[in-house]
């Protein structure tokens, strides 16, 4: 079978996501975590059911190139007659895309897989989701998925910072270290207006006690460079072109594990948590394969492979690559979702502002 697979960069399009939503009745209320069940072997109805299923299915998302290829591989080694076609760009593109879609009852994508919950929120309250209650939620603590189960979390990345040893020699443990005057020059972070993740961690940090807007201010003038998403500041960090950078946990760790003299700091104030969560877009023609897809993503071997690729698995029971926290390790700084999406374009605007 032959997989197609396509990246694009989208310019351009002005469609605003619409962040006048609600929690009420969609994030959920309990920290209860389901218990883990052994995975059983597929019997051999199972197995027909899954030569059956066949069909192409359209993902969206703002996941790496390489990941999301194998992660489909994994897939397609349970569903080999299942054809998947990828659009990824940053999540912010990838969001405009599916409301320009919208607008003109174009829409392609039969899945989204992208940064976070406040993300998630915004395309429910436009009507965008299919309520779907996996039958793999076993494991996974209901604070990531919505309780009307229209998005569920696939991961835990951690936003903290990258120091390129060989360039700083001052000791970075904090985000405040980030306003040192030997920093000066040396930050480089990701945009919130092309970065999902980085739009979360703006609405954040602007409502932390002792961070706020005067940090976003400070590490201005102490000469930060906005780049435009978390690839940029990995590729400005390794080349040494900027000394230290704010960034997701994933690029820093693999980047050291291959033998670049960097270290990831997870922040004393906390990190900064998005779970990617994955949804089914409502009045796909595609259902069947959507559920399967979510499903697997979910299960105890979607879960092994997410760990291989090189992400903190959000199933208890699956360990975390080396060099990660587990989820349950890492002080999670955060904020009330429903502020977050009320108030995420206003932030945004501002952030714009600030840094014009």
């Amino acid at each position: 079978m032959i997989k197609k697979y396509f990246v694009t960069g989208l310019l351009g399009l002005a469609m605003a996501v619409s962040l006048a939503g609600c929690q009420s009745g969609s994030a959920a209320s309990s920290n209860e975590v389901k218990p883990a069940q052994e995975s059983k072997a597929e019997n051999s109805e199972q197995a027909q059911d899954q030569t059956k299923l066949e069909g192409d299915l359209t993902v969206y998302t703002s996941q790496p190139e390489a990941d999301i290829q194998a992660l489909v591989e994994v897939f397609n080694e349970s569903y080999p007659d299942v054809d998947v076609e990828i659009f990824r760009s940053g999540t912010e593109e990838v969001v405009s895309k599916v409301l320009a879609e919208k607008e003109t009852n174009s829409l392609q994508a039969d899945v989204i897989l992208v940064a976070d919950a406040a993300t998630f929120e915004s395309l429910k309250e436009e009507d965008l989701l299919m309520s779907y209650e996996s039958k793999e939620l076993d494991g996974i603590n209901s604070e990531f998925y919505d309780a009307d189960h229209t998005y569920t979390g696939t991961k835990i990345i951690s936003t903290g910072i990258i120091v390129n040893t060989d360039v700083v020699k001052s000791e970075i443990t904090s985000l405040k270290d980030l306003l040192k005057p030997e920093i000066k020059d040396e930050l480089i972070m990701p945009s919130p207006l092309y970065s999902g993740a980085a739009a979360y961690n703006l609405g954040v940090i602007t409502r932390t006690y002792n961070l706020g807007w005067d940090f976003y201010q400070g590490i201005k003038e102490n000469g930060v460079t906005v780049g435009k998403g978390n690839g940029t500041v990995q590729t400005a960090v390794l080349a040494g072109e900027k000394g230290c950078g704010i960034i997701v946990d994933y690029m820093a760790i693999r980047a050291k594990a291959e033998g670049a003299p960097v270290e990831f700091i997870y922040p004393s104030e906390g990190s900064l948590i998005v779970t990617e969560p994955i949804g089914i877009i409502k009045g796909t023609e595609q259902e069947d394969i959507a559920k399967a897809f979510v499903d697997f993503i979910l299960s105890e071997d979607g879960q092994k492979a997410t760990s291989e690729i090189g992400y903190t698995p959000i199933k208890s029971g699956v360990e975390a690559p080396e060099g990660f926290k587990a989820a349950d390790e890492i002080k999670n700084l955060t904020f009330d979702i429903k502020t977050l999406v009320e108030t995420r374009e206003a932030d945004k605007e501002a952030f714009a502002k600030m840094f014009e």
